[in-house]
This record gives C-alpha cells, structure tokens and sequence, in this order.
C-alpha cells in the first residue's frame, strides 16, 4: 500500500508534538514537508521546536519557515498554554538546522504541491495564514491538494473567543480565504478536541513506552491544555486521527462560513447544521468522535514512534 503524502502546517505547541510524532512514524502516511506559522509562540519559536523534535527523532524532513503574523490583525500567542518557549518541560538537545529551508513556507508547499506525482493533503494544525497565502497567490496549485484536514473552528462554544477557536481566531480572515477557496475540507474542531483526552493513568502508559513516550511525558506536566486529572486535550491529534482512522469521528457534510467582522464574534465558525444560510456545502465537520476508540488509538500510534 502507498504511503498518503501529506504537508504538515504547524506551531509547535506540545499537542502539535504529539500530532508530529504519530505523522511521522506512522506507515501509513509520507510527511513531504513541515512548515511553520506563528501562533502558539512566534515564529521563530515554533520553528526552532520543531528543528529540535526533528533532530530528537532524527528525522531529515524539509522544514520552511511562513508567516510572522496574521494576514491583518495583531500577533497574539498561547504562551499560557504551552509555556514560554511554546514546548517547555524536556531538556532537547541543539537542533539540527541543516533541514531548515531558506525558502519561505508557501514556495516550499507550492514547489512540493506541483512536483508530486499524486495529490498531497494538507494538514494545517495551527493557524491559516500560509494556507491562504498558498491559496490566494498560487491557485493553480488547487487541482493538486486531495483535501485539507485541519484542526481548528469549532460548531459550539470556544477557546479563544466566546464562540471563536483559537486556530481560527487567531487569524479569521486567513480561515475565510481557506473556506472559500474551493478545495475539499475536512474541520476538526473543538468539539472533538474536547473529547480527545489523555488523562493520568494514559500518560504513565505513554512513558513507558519508549523514549518519545519519555518525552511526551514531560511535555505534558507543563501543557495547560486541561490537566491529566481532568484530561490533556489532544487537539492537533485530531486531524491526523481522521487520516488514519475516520470510523472514530461522526462527521456533517455541510456550509461553514467565517466570520471576520463581528465585534465579540470574530473567528466564529459557522458551521450550518440547518441550512439557515442557504449555501452549498464546503466542509466535512467533525462533530462527535469515539472517546474510547481515540485513547486506544492514541496510544497505540505513539508506541510505533522510536
């Protein structure tokens, strides 16, 4: 069977860490590129995190560097959630930077997009911005994505804002560009991510399984993204959950539409369950997902990694 190519779009963000980890030890999927956008931490935080996960895992994959800041609004981070350097709580060694590209994200997915003999899938877990920017000065490359499966927006309440998900709100305007442009979508949101949990007695298993587990394990006394109590939410997890085993997820196919404008609504993801907008459908939503089926998998896929 031939492996699914895949770019990867990320902000590493220890559930990005984890996300990466299966992605890139799975047999199942060929991770073509990796590249960063400012979100959790800036940019060159989040780049240099993952140059130091590469080189922990001692894994050559190209690496590029994308956008500082969202396409109009002001630069904001999730320092709170995931610590000062964006992934505190492991002692990496220096990273290898000699897989750090020099050129910038959206050439990197362009050249990579058009060179592939078969349609790559994106899989953007952080913010939109270089997704968009791919979208709205390269659309020729269009024909060649097989889908988009993203971790972001949500179809009920949020995380960043009153309705609004961070990835999305992060930079709304980003979202609506990547929701319009045509291309098959796939959201895994909030909804998911809330039920996508690693509690306590999983992180013990996860340790003990190799030195990856080792790791995670660390990362994770510092991640505030729940608490292994009440359960670490493995949000970026979820889009390459849906890659690997989709009969975990309860989906909709139906309209989402972002909002930009809204004063306390900015970032919102409309996502139509009832047709109120009267709009041809543009995404499959992720609404319900399998708890037990995702913890079991979970861990699962981390004891392949090394």
């Amino acid at each position: 069977m031939s492996k699914k190519p895949i770019i990867i779009d990320t902000d590493p963000g220890i559930d990005d860490a984890v996300a990466i980890a299966i992605a890139l030890f799975s047999e199942e999927l060929d991770v073509k590129l990796l590249t960063t956008v400012s979100g959790n931490v800036s940019l060159d935080k989040v780049t240099n995190n993952l140059l130091k996960l590469l080189t922990f895992w001692n894994k050559r994959v190209p690496v590029a560097k994308g956008a500082k800041k969202p396409l109009l609004r002001q630069n904001e981070d999730a320092s709170g959630v995931h610590g000062e350097s964006g992934m505190d709580g492991y002692d990496f060694e220096a990273p290898d930077t000699s897989v750090l590209l020099e050129e910038h994200a959206v050439e990197a997915m362009r050249r990579t997009i058009l060179a592939s003999s078969e349609k790559i899938t994106l899989v953007p877990i952080g913010p939109l911005t270089n997704i968009a920017l791919l979208l709205s000065t390269y659309p020729e490359v269009k024909p060649h994505i097989e889908e988009i499966v993203l971790m972001g927006g949500s179809s009920i309440r949020g995380n960043y804002g009153v309705y609004s998900e961070f990835n999305i709100g992060f930079d709304p305007e980003a979202a609506k560009i990547v929701f319009e442009s045509g291309v098959k979508i796939v959201m895994a949101g909030l909804d998911v991510g809330w039920k996508a949990l690693v509690f306590h007695e999983d992180s013990l298993k996860i340790k003990a399984q190799n030195k990856t587990g080792e790791m995670i394990y660390s990362l994770f006394q510092k991640y505030r993204g729940g608490s292994l109590k009440t359960g670490l939410k493995m949000y970026d997890s979820c889009a390459i959950a849906y890659l690997l085993k989709k009969e975990m997820y309860e989906t909709v196919y139906t309209h989402v539409s972002i909002e930009t404008q809204g004063e306390y609504t900015a970032g919102t993801t409309l996502v139509d369950l009832k047709g109120y907008l009267k709009k041809e459908p543009n995404a499959t939503v992720c609404l319900d997902i399998n708890a037990s089926m995702f913890s079991e998998w979970l861990l699962n896929a981390l004891s392949k990694c090394n």
